[in-house]
């Protein structure tokens, strides 16, 4: 069997209708409402169980995370020389990094809860997705060519500065938004197509081509394309830049948007079965369930799902909880309310969460910088035709060579991560992921060494692994164990609370983490008087969720 061969859904065998809603209407002499349930359940859910997918088409669906991770990696390495070479002021300089993500804490459980109702033939997920992807092929022109754009248009000097400043920032926004968003729906369009088994699956590739093609990005980086025969011919350096990236993001969103066949929402009929568990459905008010509508009829019935935020990220199974209500969609308001009543496992978890982001970005947003002014003691503040300059110049390229390692290290801490896993657990893997970055960042602070530094940069790729990873196999975790719970009558009765919020205040921590950080740590360099400060940040930062973790976070098995 080749590695694209289609995948066909196993036949399944739905009970009849007519003795479902018979045996419901003659009350207590029959089975209980539980087992009605249960029979409804296994006929109506199983029919529409994704069927096993072939790694050839896991692999394919994966390539866009490559394709991301790549112009992430073209953003993290150029955003800083490019904004400075048009002119802005450094005082501004965090406004780039905290306007995107301040309108992704406030919009992504509203956007991410939109694509589960969205109609398309096409599907739910991938309208979306096509939609973020143009977004950030815009966002990515306006950054690496908005300064030419805007001198082949306006003549006249000071104009030309200012509309080069607000050109080249729109871009980056735009990049930024639309690249934290686009995961979301990349990874509930994954659980929507395959079975419990292939979700598992298909988050490794993600996080393997994640990995490299922020290698690949950061390499790209690192070159010097000015003299080369491309950048003559381009005209640039950046345009060499924008034509690899633009190409990558293009060709890896094309494949992935025909990688899996997706159904559209409301193909599948909901027939007697469906309004037999409709007839059974309770009212209870549980956590993490939003406020109610009036149910309707059997033809107007909408398919249960999680919010996109909670599909992307929790490897639970949805087709095993019935329909018993539709939600309404989430909304900020909501999201706040949810996360204050959130029970404590996850509230801690989002502690953790944003412990850990916050370390990482502190680290990984001036790396670069450190590199150029700590280990080479150079001076971007010195004349451009400087010694000093270009030692810092050469710093900033050998840091590209740095975030290259880290990218790779993390797509081989992936495979890893498997291998420890049967030993030491998930909250093991949570520690470790933690300790390690904090021990590596705060050696690289001590002793800003070139060689040591560039070892200890695989450190950083522990770290990214178990942020993409494991906190969200918890939440997978804690809410499979609620389920056996329940199954087994030792839980709450009534339908199980779903994992959307709990994934959408998680994924919210990341965008919280990016605000304090920007916020916050170049006013710490500025007292602090020097870069170096911000390793120690991120290596304080780190150990600090090393013992929030070994506290508070629970232990499953």
């Amino acid at each position: 069997m080749t590695l694209l061969t289609q995948d066909h859904p196993p036949p399944c065998r739905l009970p009849d209708p007519s003795e479902l809603v018979s045996r419901l209407d003659r009350g207590s002499s029959d089975p209980s409402k539980q087992d009605l349930m249960d029979s409804a359940e296994t006929g109506v859910f199983g029919a529409v169980e994704p069927p096993r997918r072939s790694r050839g088409r896991l692999i394919l669906h994966g390539t866009v995370m490559f394709g991301r991770e790549f112009c992430y990696a073209v953003e993290a390495a150029f955003v800083t020389p490019v904004l400075l070479s048009v002119g802005l002021p450094r005082s501004l300089y965090s406004l780039v990094w905290l306007i995107s993500p301040v309108l992704g804490f406030m919009l992504q459980p509203v956007i991410g809860s939109a694509s589960d109702y969205c109609r398309s033939a096409w599907g739910r997920r991938r309208p979306y997705i096509l939609t973020l992807g143009v977004m950030m092929m815009l966002g990515l022109t306006l950054f690496l060519n908005g300064d030419a754009v805007v001198s082949a248009i306006v003549q006249d000097r000071s104009l030309k500065r200012i509309w080069a400043i607000v050109v080249v920032m729109c871009g980056v926004v735009l990049f930024d938004f639309a690249a934290d968003f686009i995961d979301g729906p990349v990874k509930a369009y994954l659980f929507d197509v395959c079975s419990y088994q292939d979700k598992e699956r298909g988050l490794h590739y993600h996080a393997l081509l994640t990995g490299l093609g922020g290698a690949f990005g950061y390499l790209v980086g690192a070159m010097d394309w000015g003299h080369s025969v491309l950048g003559k011919l381009l005209g640039s350096e950046y345009q060499v830049i924008f034509f690899f990236s633009a190409l990558t993001w293009g060709v890896f969103l094309t494949v992935h948007l025909f990688s899996i066949p997706e159904r559209p929402l409301g193909t599948d009929s909901s027939s007697e079965p469906s309004r037999a568990l409709l007839l059974l459905g309770t009212h209870d008010s549980n956590y993490g369930a939003l406020a109610k509508e009036p149910l309707m009829g059997p033809g107007d019935l909408r398919p249960r799902s999680f919010s996109a935020l909670g599909e992307a990220n929790s490897v639970t199974s949805s087709v095993k909880q019935p329909i018993k209500e539709v939600q309404k969609r989430m909304t900020f308001k909501s999201l706040l309310k949810a996360m204050v009543s959130m029970p404590s496992q996850y509230r801690c978890l989002c502690i953790s969460h944003l412990l850990g982001w916050t370390a990482f970005l502190c680290n990984m947003l001036f790396f670069t910088d450190f590199m150029g002014q700590i280990v080479y003691k150079g001076n971007p503040y010195a004349d451009h035709n400087s010694t000093a300059y270009a030692t810092y110049e050469r710093g900033v390229e050998v840091g590209c060579w740095g975030l290259c390692i880290n990218a790779v290290s993390s797509a081989l801490y992936s495979y890893v991560q498997r291998l420890l896993l049967p030993y030491i657990g998930l909250k093991g893997l949570y520690f470790v992921g933690y300790f390690v970055f904090g021990l590596g960042t705060s050696l690289i602070g001590l002793f800003p060494n070139i060689i040591a530094t560039l070892i200890l940069c695989t450190v950083f790729g522990v770290m990214s692994s178990t942020l993409y990873t494991i906190p969200f196999n918890l939440i997978s975790e804690y809410h499979r164990e609620e389920e056996m719970q329940r199954k087994l009558g030792s839980g709450e009765s009534g339908p199980g609370r779903g994992t959307g919020v709990d994934c959408a205040a998680l994924t919210c921590m990341v965008q919280l983490a990016q605000i304090l950080v920007g916020a916050g740590l170049g006013a710490l360099v500025n007292m602090a008087g020097s870069v170096v400060v911000v390793v120690i940040s991120a290596s304080t930062m780190s150990l600090l969720g090393c013992l929030f973790i070994a506290i508070f976070i629970r232990h499953v098995e």
